[in-house]
C-alpha cells in the first residue's frame, strides 16, 4: 500500500532497520535513531541490483521523492544508470566549484607569466581580475551566463569609463577562452556580447606637436625644481623615444656607457623583444648624472619607498602638471609623439622604418622586422645624436612667444 504523510508520521524507530514501502521501488528505511531516509531499489539494464538515495523526510517530502524516482525510471528507459549519473554530476559540481573564474584566471595570468608577456601587461590583468571578481569571482567558470559577465563591466560604463569597461569585458574573454582551450568549460560566453557596450570615445595622449611650443616644454623642464632623480627623468624624455614605463623600470645593468647603447629586456617590452636604444652624447651625460646618485642601486629612477622597486609610473606626468601643462597639452607619452611627428617633418628625410624601430613599434613582417633591425641601426644612431642636438638647438633659437 502506497504511503501517506500521516502513515510516515506514525513510523516508529526499532531496534533494527527496517523498510516502509511506498511503490515502484521506492520505500523509506527508518533507522534506530529515529532516521527516515528515502531508497530507490532498481535493476540495472545487465539485471544487477542497485539502491539510489533520495535524502531524508521531512527534507525531502512523499512528493518529491516520487518525482525523483520517476526521473531516475526515465533514466534507465533511456539506458542511463541513475546512480552514476548522480555520481557523475557530483563530481562535476566539485570540480566546477574549484574551477571558479577567479582561480582560472590565475591560472591564465600565471600562463603570461611564463609566456614571457611583459611584467605591466600582467600588473595590467591582475588588476582587471580584482576589479571583476567581486561579482564573477566566485563563481564556477562553467556555469556563467552572458547576463552575468555584463552586471561584472555595466556599472564601469554607467559611469561614462567606457575604456575600463570594454577592457574588463575583453579579460573576461580572454580567462573564458583560456578555459575552453584547457576544458575547464565547453564555450566562451562573452562571444555573444560583442556590440552589448558603448563604444569607447578614441583617447589620445597629449602631445606638444609643434616646434615653438616644444621649444617653450623644453625650456620650462630646465626650470623645473624638483627631486633630481626627477628632474633627470624629466630632462631625458624628449631626448628618449621609449615608452615612460621603459624609462622609469631602467636598470643599470642595462646601460653600457662604453658602447653608448641601452639595452631593454624584453620582459619589459610591449613587443617582448629586447629593444636596444642609440644613446647620443647628451642622454650618456644625463645617464651619468643619474649613476652618480643611484649607481649603487637596482634601477635608474628607484622608488622614494624603497629601492627595489622603479619610480611610479605617474611621476613624469606629475612633473608636466606641476610645470602648468594639463593631460590634453602633454604627457609623458606624448615625448614619443612629438619625437616622431618632429623627425618626420625635418629636412633630413630619415627613413619611416628608422623613425618606427626607434619607437620600438613592432611590424607584423617578421621578416621584414628582422631585416629593419639590422638595416637601420646605423641610421638610429645618427638620428639619436641629431635629435638631441635638434633639442638643443630647438631650446635656444626659438624666442618666447
Amino acid at each position: 500500500m502506497p504511503l501517506t504523510d500521516t502513515a510516515i508520521k506514525a513510523l516508529q524507530p526499532r531496534e533494527k532497520s527496517y523498510k516502509a514501502s511506498d511503490e515502484k521501488g521506492l520505500y523509506l528505511e527508518v533507522t534506530p535513531s529515529g532516521g527516515r531516509l528515502w531508497r530507490y531499489k532498481y535493476r540495472t539494464q545487465d539485471g544487477r541490483e542497485k539502491k539510489l538515495s533520495f535524502g531524508s523526510y521531512p527534507e525531502v517530502g512523499l512528493k518529491d521523492a516520487r518525482a525523483k524516482r520517476d526521473e531516475a525510471k526515465r533514466l534507465l528507459a533511456n539506458g542511463i544508470d541513475p546512480a552514476e549519473k548522480k555520481r557523475h554530476d557530483k563530481h562535476q559540481a566539485k570540480i566546477g566549484a574549484a574551477n571558479t573564474f577567479k582561480s582560472v584566471a590565475l591560472a591564465f595570468i600565471a600562463r603570461n607569466r611564463s609566456d614571457g608577456l611583459a611584467d605591466a601587461t600582467v600588473t595590467k590583468r591582475k588588476w582587471l581580475l580584482k576589479i571583476v571578481e567581486r561579482k564573477i569571482g566566485h563563481r564556477p567558470i562553467a556555469d556563467i551566463k552572458p547576463f552575468e559577465v555584463l552586471e561584472a563591466v555595466r556599472p564601469f560604463e554607467t559611469a561614462k569609463n567606457h575604456e575600463k569597461a570594454h577592457r574588463a569585458l575583453q579579460f573576461i574573454g580572454q580567462v573564458f577562452r583560456f578555459g575552453v582551450a584547457n576544458l575547464y568549460l565547453e564555450t566562451d560566453p562573452t562571444r555573444d556580447l560583442r556590440g552589448a557596450l558603448a563604444k569607447p570615445k578614441p583617447k589620445h595622449f597629449g602631445a606638444i606637436l609643434e616646434p615653438e611650443e616644444a621649444a617653450k616644454l623644453l625650456r620650462a623642464i630646465d626650470g623645473y625644481e624638483g627631486l633630481p632623480t626627477t628632474q633627470i627623468a624629466l630632462k631625458l624624455s624628449p631626448h628618449l623615444f621609449v615608452r615612460p614605463g621603459e624609462l622609469r623600470r631602467a636598470e643599470w645593468d642595462e646601460i653600457d656607457f662604453e658602447k653608448a647603447i641601452w639595452r631593454i629586456k624584453a620582459e619589459k617590452m610591449k613587443t617582448r623583444e629586447e629593444h636596444v636604444v642609440p644613446m647620443s652624447t647628451q642622454v650618456i651625460s644625463l645617464f651619468k648624472e643619474a649613476h652618480a646618485i643611484t649607481g649603487h642601486g637596482k634601477y635608474v629612477f628607484p622608488s622614494l619607498r624603497s629601492a627595489q622597486s622603479p619610480m611610479s609610473e605617474n611621476t613624469v606626468n606629475a612633473a608636466i602638471r606641476r610645470m602648468g601643462y594639463t593631460g590634453d597639452e602633454m604627457t609623458a607619452h606624448g615625448f614619443r609623439a612629438m619625437a616622431s611627428t618632429l623627425l618626420n617633418q625635418s629636412d633630413k628625410n630619415w627613413s619611416p622604418d628608422a623613425v618606427e624601430r626607434a619607437l620600438a613599434h613592432k611590424d607584423k613582417d617578421r621578416v621584414r622586422a628582422a631585416y629593419n633591425r639590422g638595416t637601420y641601426w646605423g641610421e638610429r644612431v645618427e638620428m639619436a645624436q641629431w635629435w638631441s642636438d635638434y633639442l638643443d638647438e630647438l631650446k635656444a633659437r626659438v624666442t618666447v612667444g
